[in-house]
C-alpha cells in the first residue's frame, strides 16, 4: 500500500497540504488513540497520509470476560494490530482499568445511587482520554494526540464537526482547554460516509465494523441487569402527580425524566412518562402525555463549570443543549461566581439533574456544566404551556 505524499488524494478528502508542510510534518510525532473501530482507524490513516510519524496507542479501560470466554478489549486490540500493521506504524497497549474505575465508574455509580442519570462518556473524556491517556502520549514523545472524535479545532478552540449528526463536542466540553492545542481531530471535517469510503479504499480491517453505541462498559447487555450487579436498589411505587399508586418498580435509579418505555403501566389515555423521582420515598412519579406540563420548565442552574473560551460578559445570549441529541436552544446565561443561571427562550422538556448543559456560539463550543437545579415546572406553576414547544 502506497502512503507517499499524494496532494490530490488529500484534497479530495478536504485537506490542502503543500510538500513543504508534508516534510515539516515528518519531523513531528502523532500518537493516535485507537479503539479498534473504523473512526480511530481512519484517524491513524489520515495522519499517516499527511506525513507525520504515527504511533498507535490502544487504551484498555474495562476488564471483563464475556460468557463465551472472550474479552471485548482483547478482540478490539486485535483489530488495532491489523490496522497498524497495514499502515506500517508501531502500536502499544496501555491499561487504565484502575484509573477508569476510580475516575469514572465510581462517580457514575455514586450518582446512580442518588437517583441521578449521569453521562460517563463526558467523565471518560475529561479524566481518561484527555488526561491520563494524553499524558502517556506525551511521555511517548508525542507532539500531538489524535483521536477519532467528530469535532474540529479553530485556532485551538473546540468547534463543531462538519457532520452535525455525528458532532461530539457535547461530550468534550469538560476537557481542560490547555490540552486542545496539542490535539488533532483528523476526521472532524469529514461526513461519516467519507470515513467509511477511506477505510474501504485502503482496505482497513475495520472497514465494515459496526459503530459502537451506548456506554462502553455495558455494551449490548441489559442496562438494568448490569447496574444491579453494583447497586442494591430498593423496590418502590410508581405514583401519579396526586400520589395515587400505579404499580411497582425495581428501583428509582433505573428511571430517568422523560422516560416512556420499560414501566409496564398501561390503561386508557395517553402513554405514561416519568416526570419526577423521590428517592427518600422510593417513588417514581408519572404523568400521561408527551407534552405534560410537569415535563417542562423555563430554566436551570448549573455548576462544575468548564469554560473553553474567554467570555466577554457575565450575561450573554447563546445556544445550549441539555442532552446530546437535542437541537440547540436559544437562551440567556448569567454567570454568578461558580455557577450559572440559564433562562431559555422556550420551555425545555425533561431537564435532568446531574446531566450536562453545553453552550454554543456559532460553531464554537463555549463550555458547559452540570445541572444542579431546575426551575419549577409548568405544572408546579399552574401555567399552560405555550402553543409552540421546544423539541
Amino acid at each position: 500500500m502506497n502512503f507517499d505524499f499524494n496532494p490530490e488524494l488529500l484534497k479530495s478528502y478536504g485537506i490542502e497540504l503543500s510538500l513543504a508542510q508534508y516534510q515539516e510534518n515528518a519531523l513531528k510525532t502523532v500518537v493516535v488513540g485507537m479503539s479498534g473501530g473504523v473512526d480511530s482507524s481512519v484517524t491513524a490513516l489520515m495522519v499517516k497520509l499527511q506525513g507525520y510519524k504515527v504511533v498507535g496507542l490502544f487504551m484498555k479501560n474495562w476488564d471483563e470476560t464475556l460468557p463465551d470466554g472472550k474479552c471485548t478489549a482483547d478482540l478490539d486490540y486485535q483489530d488495532v494490530i491489523k490496522v497498524c500493521e497495514k499502515l506500517d506504524i508501531p502500536y502499544y497497549s496501555v491499561n487504565f482499568v484502575k484509573e477508569y474505575w476510580d475516575g469514572v465508574f465510581a462517580e457514575f455509580l455514586e450518582d446512580y445511587r442518588k437517583g441521578h442519570t449521569p453521562n460517563p462518556d463526558i467523565l471518560c473524556n475529561r479524566e481518561i482520554k484527555f488526561k491520563v491517556f494524553y499524558q502517556r502520549a506525551r511521555l511517548l514523545g508525542a507532539d500531538y494526540l489524535a483521536t477519532g472524535h467528530y469535532c474540529q479545532l479553530q485556532e485551538g478552540k473546540l468547534a463543531k464537526a462538519t457532520d452535525q449528526n455525528k458532532d461530539q463536542t457535547y461530550f468534550l466540553y469538560a476537557v481542560d482547554k490547555n490540552v486542545f492545542p496539542h490535539v488533532l481531530f483528523p476526521i472532524g471535517h469529514l461526513p461519516k460516509p467519507k470515513v467509511r469510503e477511506l477505510a474501504n479504499l485502503f482496505d482497513l480491517a475495520t472497514k465494515s465494523k459496526k459503530d459502537s453505541t451506548g456506554i462502553c462498559f455495558i455494551g449490548e447487555r441489559n442496562f438494568k441487569s448490569f447496574l444491579s450487579q453494583y447497586i442494591e436498589s430498593q423496590k418502590g411505587h410508581f405514583v401519579d402527580l396526586h400520589g395515587k399508586v400505579l404499580g411497582q418498580h425495581d428501583g428509582v435509579c433505573f428511571y430517568t425524566l422523560g422516560q416512556r418505555k420499560g414501566m409496564g403501566i398501561g390503561g386508557p389515555g395517553e402513554p405514561w412518562f416519568v416526570v419526577g423521582k423521590n428517592l427518600e420515598r422510593q417513588e417514581v412519579i408519572l404523568a400521561q402525555g408527551d407534552d405534560h406540563p410537569a415535563l417542562y420548565a423555563d430554566g436551570l442552574e448549573a455548576s462544575e463549570l468548564n469554560w473553553l473560551t474567554d467570555l466577554a460578559a457575565f450575561e450573554f445570549k447563546c445556544k445550549a443543549k441539555v442532552r446530546y441529541r437535542q437541537p440547540e436552544q436559544d437562551c440567556t446565561v448569567k454567570i454568578l461566581g461558580d455557577k450559572v443561571l440559564v433562562e431559555f427562550d422556550r420551555p425545555q422538556r425533561a431537564m435532568t439533574l446531574r446531566q450536562s448543559i453545553v453552550f454554543y456560539q456559532g460553531e464554537l463550543c463555549l463550555g458547559g456544566g452540570i445541572i444542579t437545579q431546575v426551575t419549577p415546572s409548568y405544572h408546579e406553576l399552574g401555567k399552560p404551556l405555550p402553543e409552540i414547544l421546544s423539541v
